[in-house]
């Protein structure tokens, strides 16, 4: 039966989504677009569609949804004025998905398979954090650990940014304590980066695997936490402008250590 009513218990209940104690509460997210409902279906962590007949246009999504369909998983069918209720975005394409939050411990991490990992601590920006994960994903990195209170991966402004790569690499959420505790005992090289820094980041020979780890936005990484890492690069900054978007920065050390890789490789 065809939801026809935004005053439905279900639809509250998935726009209700769209805040972070929703989503805590019930460990799911609501993803909305073709491109977004695709990655998280080949992930295999949707568990309910919601769809428009009278939006879907696309013969992607058409074969989409019969496929998760046959798979046995439940659709929600809604009129394309509940489903604009429900978008955030102009010109809805009429399939949207709630998935499953996947979430990994420090301790489950594979740490053979990959460049390593991006540690952030305390990012606050959804859309710093979606185009980080975005970046990792695209040089082969192993995922993005949270340290401390953190921008929810999950925010749709995040997912958004990362563009599925979100159902694709590994999220962690930690304190600064128990990341030092783990670090120590995986023995994992530390990198960080500051304007103070003495090396360009280029001139340093980046070990690999290591983990990645980022300052936030506002403060950057404070003395403990540089005094934690076994190197520290800094990238260089020639305008006025002071420091550097934090997903710029991050984008600019894997970039580096992905050109390493394929020197190393060749």
């Amino acid at each position: 039966m065809m939801i026809t009513s935004t005053a439905n218990p279900t639809i509250k209940a998935l726009r209700a989504l769209r805040q972070r104690k929703a989503r805590e509460a019930s460990g799911t997210c609501l993803i909305e677009g073709i491109r977004l409902v695709g990655e998280a279906a080949r992930s295999g962590c949707i568990e309910c569609l919601v769809v428009a007949p009278e939006l879907l246009r696309s013969d992607f999504a058409v074969e989409l949804v019969a496929q998760q369909r046959a798979t046995g998983c439940a659709v929600i069918e809604v009129s394309a004025t509940v489903f604009q209720h429900l978008a955030q975005k102009d010109g809805p394409q009429g399939l949207a998905a709630v998935v499953r939050q996947a979430w990994v411990r420090l301790d489950q991490l594979d740490l053979r398979q990959h460049l390593g990992w991006v540690a952030l601590m305390e990012p606050a920006d959804p859309g710093n954090l979606g185009t980080i994960i975005r970046t990792v994903e695209a040089v082969g990195g192993g995922g993005v650990i949270l340290i401390g209170p953190s921008a929810d991966p999950y925010d749709p402004a995040a997912l958004r940014a990362a563009m599925g790569a979100t159902f694709a690499v590994a999220l962690v959420q930690t304190t600064w304590p128990a990341f030092c505790v783990w670090l120590d005992a995986c023995g994992l090289p530390l990198v960080g980066t500051s304007d103070q820094a003495a090396t360009h980041f280029q001139q340093i020979k980046y070990p690999q695997p290591l983990v990645l780890l980022m300052g936030s936005e506002r403060h950057g990484l404070d003395a403990s936490q540089q005094a934690a890492c076994q190197q520290l690069a800094r990238i260089p900054m020639l305008g006025h402008s002071d420091s550097l978007n934090l997903a710029v920065a991050t984008g600019i050390m894997l970039y580096e250590l992905l050109r390493q890789h394929d020197i190393a490789r060749a």
